[in-house]
């Protein structure tokens, strides 16, 4: 009984997951005109077995975001972060560079129709 009840609460958890703190804490800075973030230096960020945190701030043109800032980045964090996972499918999908040259040459309407299949089977929200 508690193996499958660990694995409900497991479910519930997956369908809840929150955005990143990277990714909240990049979507913060992108809204205050910073466009590259290095998290080992710019901010560093660390979780000490109670949740990510941000550590440590270097950023002198834009204040270390509220709690409530970052909140309010959640919706987006996670359409991104969606969205990273459907880039990636894309782009494994496409294939190597070379390859659609190859292709676009031989038959460019071959190539858009396939190009097309793999976006509308991968849509970004």
């Amino acid at each position: 009984m508690e193996t499958q009840q660990v694995g409900i609460v497991e479910l519930f958890l997956e369908g809840l997951k929150l955005a990143s703190l990277s990714t909240k804490v990049t979507l913060y800075l992108k809204a205050n005109s910073v466009d590259t973030v290095d998290f080992l230096s710019d901010v560093k960020l660390q979780n000490d077995g109670s949740g990510d945190y941000i550590a440590e701030w270097n950023i002198k043109s834009v204040a270390k975001p509220t709690d409530s800032q970052l909140a309010s980045y959640e919706t987006a964090g996670d359409t991104e972060e969606k969205n990273n996972g459907i880039r990636e499918t894309r782009k494994s999908l496409y294939g190597d560079i070379g390859d659609q040259l190859d292709e676009i040459y031989a038959d460019i309407d071959a190539w858009k129709a396939r190009i097309k299949t793999i976006k509308d089977a991968n849509p970004k929200e």
